[in-house]
């Protein structure tokens, strides 16, 4: 099987169920989002797997790069498509909650803003959190406009502040300075 097939070369292509729509559409522009917050996750995943104190921290972004498919095909979901993606379980929600909730725990409370930067791997964190909170909000015209599955954008809002916690976590692992904002 060839990995081109012409069909998009008129600027259409196909949803889950069959749907041709334009590559514009918003649905199109959510589920593209979420695939470039895929790739930026492997990245963070594969800089922190050289680190085995981080092993539980690359096993999580592991969980969440299969979830986020997951999102990326309710978002991909057009007519007669809605029998062929399960939503996310509500435990998926719970899980990062959970995760969220833990790395909280554990790092000093601040009052501020927190600037990206001070390692490579909390920089990489902001782009994952900045990349998802664009996701999300594609996620949110397309569901104004067609109706999404509401699991996809839980997930995607709590993802978000799983991002910018894990940030804060390994700024404390490989003590780099956690740079407030200060206005």
């Amino acid at each position: 099987m060839k990995v081109y097939t012409k069909t998009g070369d008129q600027g259409m292509t196909s949803l889950i169920g069959g749907e041709r729509v334009f590559k514009t559409d918003s649905r199109v522009e959510a589920y593209g989002t979420v695939d470039e917050l895929t790739a930026f996750t492997a990245l963070l995943a594969d800089r922190l797997r050289t680190d085995a104190r981080l092993e539980k921290e690359t096993d999580d972004l592991n969980r969440i790069l299969s979830r986020s498919m997951t999102v990326e095909a309710l978002l991909a979901v057009g007519e007669n498509g809605s029998d062929k993606v399960a939503p996310l379980p509500g435990e998926c929600v719970e899980w990062l909650e959970q995760r969220i909730d833990a790395m909280q725990a554990a790092l000093p409370a601040i009052d501020k803003f927190t600037l990206p930067g001070g390692h490579e791997a909390v920089s990489l964190c902001h782009i994952c959190r900045t990349v998802c909170r664009r996701a999300e909000r594609a996620a949110l015209r397309a569901d104004q406009e067609h109706g999404i599955d509401a699991s996809a954008l839980v997930w995607l809002n709590r993802l978000s502040d799983y991002f910018y916690l894990l940030g804060r976590t390994l700024a404390m692992h490989f003590g780099a300075e956690e740079i407030l904002w200060i206005p």
